[in-house]
């Protein structure tokens, strides 16, 4: 009897060994950590994909999520500024305040576009720390699953092997999918292109779209009906090839455009589940490369 009881204190811990809880800010970061983690983290995402990141509301069911995260996981960069502070404030989790191991920023851990050289509010919703928008790029996502693989690694050192071969494994697969990507991109380089918010400028320049206008007048502002005329008046002399929408925005502005210039919007699935077809990483790129060049096709056919 004593030797099974000694059996089962050894076992113990094993059969109890408890998950990482993991609050991922975005469904990206909530993807990129399965990912990472497989069976040692279980990961609940506070966004779906149909929300915009900037203007979340911080309801008490999130802050009780938040309480018992061993790790959260958000962009950073002030994308969620609105709500993440609160958040953090009203958990009292001390694990995952800024600047603590439990405390993992995707946009800090790379190189950042559009860092303004000065700070004015009435340039609309400008980031300080640069564009947040960073995981429309492959490269610096792959960059930011290392560095959060590491993060795993520190917050939970007995699943380091497992870790490791997870990262290296989606390491070597994204490699071989971005060259794929590139590869098909190619009719896009130099295609000129009208955003509705600078929320694609990584996947721009990654593929080396020209990005020729922005639809809201300045960051988070939308357009008023003069600000629309005269971006139209603009473009007449230069006609772009298309608009990119993400699913989350609204289309009413990019619709009435197009409709000006006789050329598509086309609704981008901008992060993971915006639809049937971006259920995962991979799927996102597949299905945002799908619909532009979908889209771009037509356009050279005219």
């Amino acid at each position: 009897m004593k030797t099974l009881t000694f059996l089962i204190a050894l076992l113990f811990p094993v059969l109890c060994r408890a998950e990482l809880a993991v609050f991922a800010c975005e469904p990206e970061w909530a993807e990129l950590t399965r990912q990472l983690g497989g069976s040692r983290v279980s990961v609940f995402a506070a966004t779906n994909a149909l929300q915009d990141p900037h203007h979340i509301e911080a309801r008490p069911s999130l802050i009780a999520r938040m309480r018992n995260a061993d790790l959260v996981v958000c962009t950073g960069a002030e994308l969620e500024v609105g709500w993440l502070p609160l958040l953090l404030r009203r958990s009292g989790n001390p694990k995952v305040q800024t600047n603590q191991p439990g405390h993992f920023e995707a946009a800090m851990v790379v190189e950042r576009l559009a860092i303004p050289t000065t700070l004015d509010r009435a340039q609309g919703d400008v980031h300080a720390a640069g564009n947040p928008h960073v995981h429309l790029d492959p490269r610096r996502l792959l960059t930011i699953a290392r560095a959060l693989a590491q993060r795993l690694m520190e917050l939970d050192p007995e699943g380091e092997p497992q870790y490791r071969d997870r990262v290296d494994a989606f390491a070597s697969e994204w490699q071989r999918r971005m060259a794929e990507w590139e590869s098909r991109a190619t009719p896009l380089q130099g295609a000129r292109v009208v955003v509705q918010h600078e929320d694609w400028i990584y996947f721009n320049d990654w593929l080396a779209l020209n990005q020729v206008a922005t639809i809201e007048p300045k960051p988070g502002i939308p357009p008023s009906a003069a600000d629309q005329k005269r971006l139209l008046n603009t473009l007449y002399q230069q006609p772009p090839q298309l608009i990119m929408l993400s699913a989350y925005q609204n289309d009413k502005a990019a619709r009435w455009l197009a409709d000006k210039l006789q050329i598509p919007v086309v609704v981008l699935p901008f992060t993971v589940g915006a639809d049937e077809h971006s259920a995962t990483l991979p799927a996102l790129f597949d299905r945002t490369l799908s619909l532009l060049l979908q889209a771009h096709a037509q356009t050279a056919d005219h």
